[in-house]
């Protein structure tokens, strides 16, 4: 598997974490036993008769919890062929969701962003500064078997780090893996997305086929897709998620990856997925080949159906403004600017709102 190729994914997590919730939902209630129908009453009792007692009904899966939650989404660099490949993160999303519960934020942060990345001896790695991607890589080794590296200590770092940079506590997550996600979006007929610009893909031909890779790059004919409201199959839109090689770059990428989620959200609520039971089988038997759930003892359920009731209008996409840092001319990596810092700051403090109302240019729009 080629590097970047799980780069729209987190991205869907995200979207199925918010708008199955009412899938989910649907489900319980479709499989919970039928309370008994009363026959009609032909005669009193002869005698009185106690008052029933009425057992507490079972609290439904997540109804304990409450925000703010703040759910860390990564999209994995894996190269499944190659023995001992150690994962990077390619895709680093947050989703964040105030007390309440009826709002959420999601937004990335660079795969190249210059941290500090605490020491971790399960992997024996004595801590460092350098690039936030490295963190899963260097979390997942293994001491004594190299060919068999760990994503779930890969994650735990990743989420460590992520955490002490942001400040933000980090509750579940998921680390998405490539299988199921071209064959999800055309279980859901597809998406429709704005294209805010013309995009090259660096990797497929106008049918989907890839280009041909030799020494000097990719060769052959190119996708092109084209500025405007589109219809994109599973392939296409996770190969347009892919593409950082266009104008903007990577920021560029993170914001389709958000705008391809929201659109995804739109989707499987306009449809009236929930309602449908055939339908819900199938969305769900995808979403199962799609990720790899990191909950910190809660259930992948739980946090669906205490979020089933947020509508995909009331998820912000947040574009948290970067610039390259160099080091004896050399490329190092990237960071935040103090407008992207800030708003972790206001984030944290429970003033995003208000800090998007004085700073519209954060809101990624279409």
């Amino acid at each position: 598997m080629t590097r970047r190729r799980l780069l729209g994914l987190a991205a869907l997590v995200a979207a199925l974490l918010v708008a199955t919730g009412a899938v989910v939902t649907t489900r319980l209630v479709a499989n919970r036993p039928a309370a008994p129908v009363a026959g009609p009453t032909t005669a009193p009792p002869a005698s009185p008769t106690p008052a029933p007692t009425t057992a507490s009904p079972t609290p439904p899966p997540g109804a304990d919890l409450k925000g703010p939650l703040n759910l860390l989404l990564v999209g994995v660099d894996t190269r499944v062929s190659i023995p001992g490949w150690e994962p990077h993160a390619d895709a680093v999303l947050l989703l964040h969701v105030p007390a309440g519960l009826d709002r959420a934020y999601l937004f990335s942060l660079p795969r190249d962003l210059v941290v500090d990345i605490p020491a971790y001896p399960k992997a024996r790695y004595p801590g460092g500064r350098t690039k936030l991607t490295h963190a899963m890589s260097y979390g997942s080794r293994v001491p004594g078997d190299k060919r068999n590296p760990s994503t779930a200590q890969g994650y735990e770092l990743l989420r460590t780090t992520v955490s002490r940079y942001t400040g933000l506590r980090i509750d579940a997550g998921a680390v998405i893996t490539f299988g199921g996600f071209d064959k999800l979006v055309d279980t859901l007929g597809g998406v429709d997305l704005y294209v805010d610009q013309q995009v090259a893909s660096r990797h497929r031909r106008p049918d989907g086929t890839m280009r041909t890779l030799t020494g000097g790059g990719y060769t052959g004919p190119q996708m092109v897709y084209q500025k405007g409201t589109r219809h994109l199959t599973g392939w296409q839109a996770l190969d347009y998620a892919r593409q950082r090689y266009t104008a903007g770059g990577d920021y560029t990428r993170q914001r389709h990856q958000q705008q391809l989620l929201r659109a995804l959200a739109r989707k499987i609520v306009g449809q009236g997925t929930a309602r449908d039971p055939q339908r819900v089988e199938q969305v769900v038997a995808a979403l199962g080949k799609t990720l790899v759930y990191a909950g910190g003892g809660r259930k992948l359920i739980d946090f669906a159906y205490a979020l089933g009731g947020l509508p995909a209008e009331r998820l912000t996409l947040v574009v948290l403004p970067g610039a390259g840092v160099s080091s004896g001319g050399a490329y190092r990596g990237e960071q935040l600017k103090p407008l992207g810092r800030d708003f972790l700051t206001a984030l944290r403090g429970g003033r995003a709102d208000a800090f998007l109302a004085a700073h519209p240019s954060l809101r990624v729009k279409n």
